[in-house]
């Protein structure tokens, strides 16, 4: 297949609602969208980047500016007929954490053509040593008042999903206002993650201790910089107690994910495909963490639409061994999508392979134009 055209698409997609976060209240996320036309215009494939400027410096305008780079500067192969290509094309780019969004959309848009020329999912070009057929997604609590949270938990309970991350902030009695709201609704026994999004100093993660304690929160996801002061006393003292740090948004690259684990503070690591450069860097981070034996789980980022969410499910099945998942909440999460299908999941929050070609998705091309406030064409010559 030859590639001819990659058109880029800036979008951004209203929520539901908010989502309040320890550090910010979002009404909404814009990503980048790759459109990769090949095959004399018979072939489009697509990708999503979704750049968080806050971990890995990226926004939608320097993703932009990457994807074009990759086109002028010859990265991308024109002719395209196997896997190792988009493999050698994402090894030939530069390392580091500034361009993974970039990386993640152009590299899953090619995957998704190839996979249509040549009428295969993208779950075939993945490794299949720890496939399983279906997995089982958790599920988020956002801040927000008695009210709001009540009715998350209502819906979570109804799904029967068990694993559960709860958002934290600064303030330790609407944390444990948060978390006597969960526990009477959703009982003791969900396993719950606690996730202050670094918003705690080393005073307060110590007086949220006897709290996480109480309400059997077992994992605590990156409460504060471990470049904080106070933060190794804080560490000793949670793995005194047999609770688990989380690395997250420090851990967006191999090269950190090693310095991390050298430290010796944070004990598992949450996986996100978008913010590690798609599914070549990923997955090298995943086989790097087994093969030291550290536990991991499969993430995703506030406001994923359709593509990185199908994109995510491909990651999950190939990734058995994770300690639990997250994503494909695009029902839940956004008022409108860009693609066909929905990308969510049943009872338990289970869920398998999306089938059909590619990432098995289709976008819809009139809503991505109309949704779209920029837009461009590069041509592969």
């Amino acid at each position: 297949m030859r590639i001819e055209t990659v058109n880029l698409y800036r979008v951004t997609l209203p929520f539901h609602g908010y989502f309040s976060l320890s550090q910010s209240e979002r009404h909404s996320s814009t990503r980048i969208v790759v459109e990769i036309v090949g095959g004399r215009g018979e072939i489009t494939g697509y990708g999503e980047g979704l750049p968080v400027e806050s971990v890995t410096g990226e926004t939608p305008q320097t993703v932009l500016k990457d994807v074009a780079s990759f086109v002028s500067e010859g990265f991308l192969t024109k002719d395209l007929d196997d896997i190792s290509q988009i493999w050698d094309f994402v090894d030939r780019l530069p390392e580091g954490k500034e361009h993974n969004a970039a990386v993640c959309a152009t590299e899953m848009a090619l995957m998704d053509a190839l996979g249509k020329a040549q009428g295969r999912p993208v779950l075939d070009y993945l490794p299949r040593r720890f496939f399983a057929p279906s997995i089982s997604y958790g599920a988020s609590i956002t801040l927000g008042d008695r009210g709001r949270i009540e009715q998350i938990c209502r819906t979570i309970k109804n799904m029967g999903i068990r694993h559960i991350r709860v958002k934290m902030g600064s303030d330790l009695e609407q944390n444990r206002t948060t978390l006597q709201i969960v526990q009477e609704v959703l009982g003791p026994d969900c396993e719950k993650r606690g996730d202050p999004n670094g918003v705690w100093d080393s005073d307060l993660a110590m007086q949220h201790l006897p709290l996480l304690k109480e309400y059997g929160i077992s994992i605590i996801e990156e409460p504060m910089p471990s470049t904080s002061q106070g933060f190794t006393e804080f560490a000793k003292a949670v793995q005194a107690e047999g609770l688990t740090l989380m690395a997250c948004e420090s851990a967006p690259t191999l090269q950190e994910v090693e310095k991390i684990m050298h430290q010796g503070y944070y004990h598992l690591f949450n996986v996100k495909l978008c913010r590690s450069g798609g599914f070549r860097r990923t997955l090298r981070i995943v086989d790097h963490l087994r093969r030291k034996e550290r536990p991991f789980q499969i993430g995703c980022t506030l406001g994923e639409a359709g593509l990185l969410s199908a994109a995510g499910r491909a990651l999950c099945l190939v990734c058995s061994d994770a300690v639990t998942y997250d994503g494909s909440y695009d029902r839940f999460m956004l008022k409108e999508n860009i693609v066909e299908e929905d990308i969510g999941f049943g009872p338990g929050g289970t869920a398998g392979p999306l089938g059909g070609k590619g990432l098995g998705v289709t976008v819809k091309g009139e809503t991505l134009s109309r949704l779209s406030d920029f837009s461009t064409s590069l041509v592969i010559r």
